[in-house]
């Protein structure tokens, strides 16, 4: 009796995810200087990177647009503060196609506008949804915007892989805002990153469910100690196997 031929199962996709907050391209030495972001994003070499406190008109530069222009990586802007004389907050720059974005307030009463970038991307034949945001400073703050972004992401279920990543600001490791996120996407590993010259807080940080792998680890390069005060997150991840 012959034997029916096997059947190949296909590949799982491997994506290499990042958040980073560029603290408006002004490194630890008081410095702005948007070419060492441009070198420490080299560095990462990410598919999908989410980032913060993205400042483009205070002093004359379009930093997105510089970013995007060195990397060769497509840019969505999502600011929070937009006006003529400033245009600062969040953007995700990526490799893969982006098929569709919503922009989510997270405004808490009279503090600093926040808000979060929710993208659906096509990383080849897998789709793939990321849900990058900067939270408050205010632990009241964090909690309201974490239940936001919980039911933003309860109204659309997880159909496909979903990455929520960003700078939390939450370094309460016991504190609500985390319980909650852990409860939802499962107990993921924070490396510290805060501040970029000698980390001791976990803010900046990356969850994934529908992946099948996931390991977080901070990029603490020599660059990278300097060019922020932050460290960028790095997430290695496998989505799903596509026929």
């Amino acid at each position: 009796m012959k034997r029916a031929p096997a059947v190949a199962k296909p590949a799982r996709a491997r994506l290499k995810l990042a958040t980073y907050n560029i603290h408006g391209a002004i490194g630890g030495d008081g410095r702005f200087d948007p070419a060492r972001i441009v070198a420490v994003l080299g560095e990462l070499d990410a598919d999908v990177v989410a980032l913060q406190e993205v400042e483009s008109r205070r002093r004359g530069v379009d930093v997105l647009a510089l970013l995007a222009r060195e990397t060769g990586y497509d840019a969505i802007a999502g600011p929070t503060i937009d006006s003529a004389r400033r245009h600062y907050g969040n953007a995700l720059l990526t490799r893969h196609r982006c098929c569709a974005v919503r922009k989510l307030s997270l405004d808490f009463g009279r503090r600093e506008p926040r808000g979060a970038l929710d993208v659906e991307l096509a990383c080849g034949a897998t789709p793939m949804r990321v849900v990058a945001t900067h939270l408050g400073l205010r632990p009241a703050e964090r909690r309201a915007q974490v239940k936001r972004l919980l039911e933003a992401l309860a109204a659309r279920p997880a159909a496909i892989p979903t990455a929520l990543m960003g700078d939390l600001n939450e370094w309460f490791l016991w504190g609500r805002p985390l319980r909650w996120l852990h409860a939802h996407f499962g107990d993921t590993h924070g490396p510290a990153t805060f501040p970029a010259f000698r980390p001791l807080l976990a803010l900046d940080r990356i969850w994934v469910e529908g992946a099948a792998a996931v390991t977080v680890r901070a990029h603490r390069s020599a660059l990278a100690r300097i060019a922020s005060d932050h460290l960028p997150a790095v997430a290695e991840v496998e989505l799903p196997a596509t026929a």
